[in-house]
C-alpha cells in the first residue's frame, strides 16, 4: 500500500497545482501559435487585399475583426458600433497645362505638378528666381538663397546636390532621399519658408519612362495651407525660364549666375478631391472596482494593399500584431466569462492608417472616446514572430524589444519586468528603446500618439 501511495502521490500533487493554477497562466495558455495562425491566415489573406487605408480590403478586415469582437461578447467600443470611422482625403488632377513665354510644354515630358500642395487655379508670373541647388545649410555653408528676394515668386533649383557636398542629417536622410536635402521635398520646404510661391526642379528625368500617376496619395487633414506651386521640370523648361532658345546642358545650368529671370510663366491646375473612410475597431471589456480606468491593447491592421496584380499581405506588419490583440483578448474574454474579470476597463483596439503615418491612432488621441487622462497605459504591439537576422546572440528565439517603458512613468518597468521575471522569462532588449536612436523606432509606431498625450506606454515587437 504505501508503494502505491507513493506512486500516487506525484500525480496528486500535480493535480493539486493545476487546481491552483493562477488564472493568468490558465488562460495565458490560449493564446497558442496554432491560434494565432487561425486568425492570421484570414487577415492576411488574398481576400484582404493587403489591407490598404480606406480601401474595400481595409473595411473587410475591419469587418472581420468586429465580427471576432461580437463572438467574445466584447461590447462595442464607440457606443453602440464597434468601428470609429475617420475621413480620408485623395485628389486627383483632372487637368493640367505649363507654358513659358507662349510655349506649351507636356506632361511627363517636359513637367510634372505635385498634388499635395498646388490648388485648382490658374497660376501667372512674369518673372522666376534662379537659386542654385536651392539649399540653406549653415553647417555646409550652403546658403543659395543669400541676397534673393523671392517672396511670391517662383524658384528655380537645380536637382540633387553639388560635388562635394556632405549631407549633416542622419545617414537615412542622405542625399536625394526623401527628407534628404537633395530631394525635392526638402528644397520645397526650403523655398516655402523663404517666403517663396512654388519651386519648379530642374532634372533628368524628361520624359518620363513610365506615366505619372494624376491621383495622389491619400491623406489625413485638408490642405488649409495657401496654394505652393511644386514641381519638376525638363532642361528644355529651365531654359525657357531662364531666358534661353536653346536647351541648355547640365554643366551649364550648374554654372548659371543665382538671380531673377524675366520670362511668362502660366501654370494651370483643376484638382478634384474625393472623401474616402476608414476605421479603428474598437471591443471593449468592462472592468470591476477601477472600471473608470483604462487600459488600450492596441495593433494597426492595414498594410499596403495591391499594386496591380502584386497584393503586399501584411502577415508580419502588422497582421501578427493584429491577432495578438484578438487572441489576447479571447484569452481575457474566456477569463472573464469564469468570473475572473480585470479590475480595469480593457479596450481592444485594432487601427488603421498606420503605414500612412500613424492616422487611426493620431485621429483617437484628437477624438478620445475614453478619457486620456483616465487612460492607463497604452501596450501596443507590431510585428510578431519574426526573427531579427541581426541578432548574433543565443537568445535569438526568446527575445523581445522593449520601447517606451520608462519614459512617462516609473511603474511600468517594474510592472514590465516582474511579470516577465515571473512568467515568459523573454530577454526584454532596449535596444531601440532611446528616442534619440537613429530608427526612431519610439516615433513610428500607434503607441507613439498616446505618448505624446501623456499616457504611458510600452510598445513590443521583434
Amino acid at each position: 500500500m504505501r508503494k502505491i501511495l507513493l506512486a500516487i502521490l506525484p500525480f496528486a500533487a500535480t493535480v493539486a497545482i493545476a487546481q491552483k493554477e493562477e488564472p493568468n497562466v490558465r488562460f495565458g495558455n490560449l493564446i497558442t501559435a496554432q491560434a494565432l495562425k487561425e486568425k492570421l491566415t484570414v487577415i492576411a489573406s488574398a481576400e484582404m487585399e493587403g489591407r490598404e487605408t480606406a480601401t474595400p480590403g481595409q473595411k473587410k478586415a475591419a469587418a472581420y475583426i468586429e465580427e471576432q469582437f461580437k463572438r467574445m461578447g466584447l461590447k462595442p467600443g464607440n457606443g453602440d458600433s464597434y468601428q470609429q470611422y475617420y475621413p480620408v482625403y485623395q485628389d486627383e488632377l483632372v487637368g493640367k497645362s505649363l507654358s513659358v513665354n507662349g510655349k506649351q510644354f507636356e506632361w511627363d515630358k517636359d513637367f510634372n505638378l505635385s498634388l499635395s500642395t498646388i490648388l485648382s487655379g490658374k497660376y501667372n508670373y512674369n518673372n522666376t528666381v534662379f537659386v542654385g541647388y536651392g539649399l540653406d545649410d549653415a553647417a555646409n555653408k550652403m546658403a543659395d538663397y543669400d541676397g534673393l528676394d523671392v517672396k511670391g515668386k517662383i524658384v528655380i533649383a537645380l536637382d540633387g546636390l553639388p560635388d562635394g557636398y556632405k549631407p549633416t542629417t542622419p545617414a537615412i536622410q542622405g542625399g536625394r532621399g526623401f527628407g534628404g536635402p537633395g530631394s525635392v521635398n526638402a528644397k520645397a520646404l526650403t523655398a516655402r519658408s523663404k517666403g517663396a510661391a512654388g519651386i519648379l526642379v530642374v532634372t533628368k528625368d524628361f520624359p518620363k519612362a513610365m506615366p505619372t500617376a494624376t491621383k495622389g496619395n491619400m491623406y489625413l487633414q485638408k490642405n488649409t495651407n495657401p496654394a505652393f506651386v511644386s514641381g519638376t521640370i525638363s532642361e528644355e523648361v529651365a531654359s525657357a525660364l531662364l531666358g534661353r532658345t536653346f536647351k541648355m546642358s547640365s554643366a551649364q545650368l550648374k554654372e548659371t549666375n543665382k538671380g531673377n529671370y524675366i520670362a511668362e510663366l502660366k501654370i494651370n491646375a483643376e484638382k478634384n478631391t474625393e472623401e474616402l473612410q476608414s476605421s479603428n475597431v474598437l471591443g471593449v471589456l468592462e472592468g470591476t472596482d477601477k472600471k473608470d480606468e483604462y487600459v488600450f491593447l492596441t495593433g494597426h491592421y492595414d498594410h499596403l494593399g495591391k499594386r496591380g496584380d502584386v497584393i503586399w499581405y501584411g502577415a508580419d506588419d502588422d497582421g501578427s500584431g493584429t491577432t495578438s490583440v484578438l487572441q489576447m483578448a479571447e484569452a481575457f474574454t474566456a477569463a472573464a466569462k469564469k468570473g475572473h474579470k480585470p479590475r480595469r476597463t480593457i479596450v481592444f483596439m485594432t487601427v488603421s492608417g498606420e503605414e500612412k503615418g500613424l492616422w487611426g491612432s493620431q485621429y483617437y488621441s484628437e477624438h478620445p472616446i475614453f478619457p486620456l487622462d483616465k487612460t492607463s497605459v497604452d501596450l501596443n504591439t507590431d510585428m510578431v514572430g519574426r526573427i531579427d537576422t541581426e541578432r548574433k546572440t543565443a537568445d535569438t528565439n526568446n527575445y523581445v524589444y522593449v520601447i517606451g517603458h520608462d519614459k512617462l512613468s516609473s511603474d511600468l518597468p517594474v510592472i514590465n519586468e516582474g511579470v516577465n521575471n515571473k512568467y515568459t522569462k523573454l530577454t526584454l532588449d532596449y535596444k531601440y528603446d532611446d528616442p534619440k536612436d537613429v530608427n526612431r523606432i519610439y516615433f513610428r509606431s500607434d503607441h507613439y500618439n498616446f505618448a505624446r498625450k501623456g499616457v504611458p506606454i510600452l510598445f513590443f515587437y521583434d
